[in-house]
């Protein structure tokens, strides 16, 4: 990745870098010369649009009108177009920056995807909005951030401390099954609904905390690997094209925005 394809913003200690030609992913975010995020093959924080999860087969309905997606993760369709797309940087200061794609094939409908990057010295913004330039459709936004389960420097495992309403039942095709449970411990590939707004917290004991709020009312945790715990505020749930369909119109733009704030910890 060039230099000029990447966008970097800075508020305090705090850097932050944005790679808007891999899918406006944030590729980094370093508080006090540590990074939180993971590096590698999967690595950063990024948009989910204009789905969230896993689509049945890849197949929705939008009236009478079906329509297939590829299947990049047979045999569904998963975590939207957003991520293999290039966006346009459409501004940039020193800590905030707004960037923007036109949506297309393989989505079958026109609009805009605009994502909105706001840092501070302690906490990052991040807004996704969804505009309809003709038919409606329906859609989901979110996000998937890679959080370093380890900070190094020899300390300890993050810990996740969420409290969901319910747990969405994970069926054997990786998609709920309808029915809602009673929260089941980890490890976990699942989604849970939190009516009042996602709120939760990881704690890398002695070094930091961070917080992740959003009015969204599901979250996905994913902390089945070693290297990262993603925790993924969305605005519906994995076949939620399907299931629970939110239409954008030309009137009605979906608009959702989640919040990281963190804070350090001195250690015992």
């Amino acid at each position: 990745m060039s230099s000029e394809e990447s966008v970097r913003l800075a508020a305090g200690d705090v850097e932050l870098t944005v790679h808007p030609h891999n899918g406006c992913r944030i590729a980094s975010l370093s508080v006090g010369g540590t990074e939180l995020l993971r590096q590698g093959d999967r690595y950063g924080c990024f948009p989910m649009v204009p789905w969230c999860g896993r689509v049945a087969e890849g197949r929705f309905r939008n009236g009478g009108d079906v329509h297939q997606l590829p299947l990049n993760s047979p045999p569904h369709a998963i975590h939207g177009t957003g991520r293999d797309t290039a966006w346009r940087t459409a501004r940039a200061k020193k800590d905030q920056a707004a960037f923007t794609y036109e949506l297309g094939s393989p989505w079958p409908y026109p609009g805009r995807v605009t994502q909105l990057v706001e840092l501070t010295a302690d906490s990052l913004t991040l807004t996704l909005g969804v505009e309809a330039y003709e038919s409606s459709f329906p859609a989901q936004v979110g996000w998937h951030p890679w959080f370093l389960r380890n900070l190094g420097d020899g300390g300890l495992d993050a810990r996740l401390d969420f409290t969901p309403a319910w747990q969405e039942e994970r069926g054997p095709d990786h998609l709920p099954t309808g029915r809602r449970i009673d929260p089941l411990p980890g490890p976990r590939d699942d989604c849970f609904g939190m009516p009042d707004g996602v709120s939760a917290t990881v704690t890398w004991p002695g070094q930091l905390e961070l917080a992740v709020t959003s009015r969204a009312e599901w979250v996905v945790v994913y902390d089945e690997q070693r290297e990262a715990v993603c925790v993924e505020p969305q605005s519906g749930p994995p076949n939620g094209l399907n299931t629970a369909p939110r239409l954008v119109t030309q009137i009605d733009p979906l608009e959702l925005s989640t919040t990281w704030r963190w804070r350090r910890l001195s250690a015992a």
